[in-house]
């Protein structure tokens, strides 16, 4: 690995595109460098992670209106969109849309965290849906979904998004830009342009993260996807970008991160070297925030040491910075307490997902979220006895480098009313690769097949789960495997009509 520094430079000043980040990023993504095995593997393992939770949301509002948009432009290759019939095809940008809202609507997928947070799978759904409108093969899908990963982590390794309130989805739309780039075996300028625009019409804030959150947190990487295919598409044309994007005078690190004096480090394979940094994310067990995870373990370890917990005082939550701010009580939220909140709130909320883990000793994507049991008084009560706090050392472990530091999760004092605590504290999740389950193939399987229960037919989930397992012996045109379909009746409830639905 190589680190590039990354810098504003004055228009006066000389900046040969060779020394931009958006071309040294091309670069990687034009190098035909083979996909390690383990790597092809993870890869699978992804693939099927996603349709997993994409099987799961097929029925919910935000899925069922992506899908109702993407049905409104169909397009002969065209590509498929889950839940339906693989015959019925849809222009690629727009089938990203749909199964990029599928895969992100439960927040189930996997993720990586570091100077930014991210969500690396929701490279897959652009770059699936290119490949299955340009008939390429399952190898040519692995190769570019190795590069979407790459370039997202070591953005994300890279850059801080957060501290300035933009969204992350602005280093997903460059990933996915070069993502593509590789699996179409462009030229290094041709995705150097994509890059840079895909980074220029999905940079926004982190608002649709914050306070009342809404549906706009599953669209916003669905959206950052069709932006990423609809760039590559208009500088195939020959059309350019701003340029640079990145260190330019009035570009995105002078004027939305920390400005003209800032001075960025970005991580990026040399030329020939593997691309590996899939190997480093991880996926989900919970349906929940990344930083939730090992939280909802903790608490179900530590609920029988409590035992009633009506006698509970209080509980402090110590942890990292971005837990406390982002998902806690240092967020200053009120929504965060609010039974009343949307799901999209109450999942950023780890003061309600600890109390209900503590209580039902788990959590449930469905049923840990239901009003019913956000209304539950019991539940209430103990769920306002909660609070975070930011520990220094723990946010030093959650932005280590070395992986035997990292940790995600916190220590938790519960104090009863008797005076007496119940202190507990874990780093990593269980099925955090480093965790005390960590997550290998036989358990994305049992996910998708937990997930897609009563969803797909059996024979469906086993025509599928062939077809992911074969991915790399997958030929030209037979990424249509990748799909699967849902009985309508299964599909939701019909929505409003938009203006794609006119005729």
């Amino acid at each position: 690995m190589k680190t590039h520094e990354v810098r504003t430079y004055k228009s006066a000043e000389d900046l040969p595109r060779e020394n931009q980040l958006a071309w040294k990023i091309a670069e990687v993504a034009a190098d035909p460098v083979a996909v390690d095995a383990d790597v092809t593997d993870m890869i699978i393992n992804r693939v099927i992670d996603n349709a997993a939770v994409a099987a799961a949301s097929v029925a919910r509002r935000p899925v069922a209106s992506a899908r109702a948009q993407a049905l409104s432009h169909p397009m002969s290759p065209g590509a498929t969109v889950f839940g339906v019939d693989s015959a019925q095809r849809v222009s690629p940008e727009w089938a990203a849309y749909a199964n990029g809202t599928a895969v992100r609507e439960l927040d189930f997928h996997d993720t990586f965290l570091a100077a930014d947070y991210s969500h690396p799978g929701d490279n897959i759904p652009p770059i699936l849906a290119v490949a299955q409108h340009c008939g390429l093969s399952g190898a040519d899908l692995i190769r570019g979904l190795a590069t979407g990963y790459e370039i997202q982590v070591n953005l994300v390794k890279g850059i801080c998004l957060h501290e300035h309130k933009i969204d992350h989805i602005a280093h997903l739309g460059p990933s996915a830009a070069a993502g593509i780039g590789t699996l179409l075996n462009l030229p290094t300028e041709t995705i150097y342009q994509a890059v840079q625009q895909a980074l220029h019409v999905t940079t926004t804030t982190r608002q649709s993260r914050k306070g009342e959150i809404s549906s706009w947190k599953a669209f916003a990487p669905a959206f950052a996807g069709k932006m990423a295919i609809e760039a590559v598409d208009r500088v195939m044309r020959g059309e350019g970008a701003p340029s640079p994007a990145w260190e330019g005078e009035d570009g995105f690190i002078a004027w939305l991160l920390s400005g003209p004096e800032a001075v960025y480090h970005v991580p990026l394979p040399t030329s020939g070297e593997a691309k590996r940094a899939i190997l480093d994310t991880y996926t989900k067990e919970h349906s929940a925030e990344y930083q939730s995870q090992a939280l909802i373990d903790l608490a179900r370890r530590m609920g029988p040491k409590v035992g009633d917990l009506s006698q509970v005082k209080s509980i402090l939550i110590e942890t990292s910075h971005h837990t406390h701010y982002v998902i806690g009580t240092g967020a200053n939220d009120p929504q965060k307490m609010d039974p009343n909140a949307s799901r999209e709130t109450l999942d950023h909320s780890i003061m309600y997902i600890f109390a209900v883990a503590l209580e039902d000793g788990g959590w449930h994507h469905e049923a840990s979220y239901a009003p019913a049991r956000a209304q539950r008084s019991e539940t209430k009560t103990l769920w306002h006895k909660i609070t975070t706090k930011e520990d220094p050392e723990w946010t030093r472990r959650y932005h280590a480098r070395d992986p035997k530091e990292k940790a995600f999760g916190g220590k938790v004092t519960i104090t009863m009313q008797d005076g007496s605590t119940v202190v507990d504290e874990l780093a990593l999740a269980d099925a955090h690769p480093d965790g005390a389950r960590p997550f290998k193939r036989e358990h994305y399987v049992k996910k998708f097949l937990t997930l897609s229960e009563g969803v797909l037919s059996v024979d469906a989930q086993k025509r599928f789960l062939n077809a992911a397992e074969r991915l790399a012996d997958l030929k030209a045109g037979a990424l249509d495997a990748l799909n699967f379909t849902v009985d309508a009746a299964r599909l939701g409830a019909p929505r409003p009509t938009g203006i794609f639905d006119r005729s």
